[in-house]
């Protein structure tokens, strides 16, 4: 179970920097978002996956007073930007590797 969940938190970062390149985003709107995409992500696997995105520079983080709490917003860094634009190629690889030959099994049958 272990294994699966490694998996999906590589997913997962993708498109907290996706969304980040987008707009600044916040916890909330992010566990809805992932939730839409079928990922049932806890407050403490998004939390620490934030602050390590953040840690490594990949995302900035400001702090604004909405309706009288803290809320922390994030954006991308340039850093983050180039990852992710890395992690794009390499998933538009995957994807059509993977499609392809999942093409070509189902078109022989």
């Amino acid at each position: 179970m272990q294994l699966l969940r490694d998996f999906f938190l590589g997913s997962i970062k993708i498109h907290i920097l996706y969304h980040a390149d987008i707009e600044p985003i916040y916890g909330a709107y992010l566990m809805e978002e992932l939730a839409s995409h079928g990922y049932d992500i806890s407050p403490g696997t998004l939390y620490p996956t934030l602050k390590q995105l953040h840690t490594n520079g990949f995302l900035e983080k400001y702090e604004e007073n909405v309706n009288g709490k803290v809320r922390k917003y994030y954006v991308i860094t340039e850093e983050g930007r180039e990852l992710l634009q890395e992690a794009k190629h390499q998933v538009r690889e995957l994807a059509q590797e993977v499609l392809e030959q999942d093409w070509r099994n189902h078109s022989d049958e």
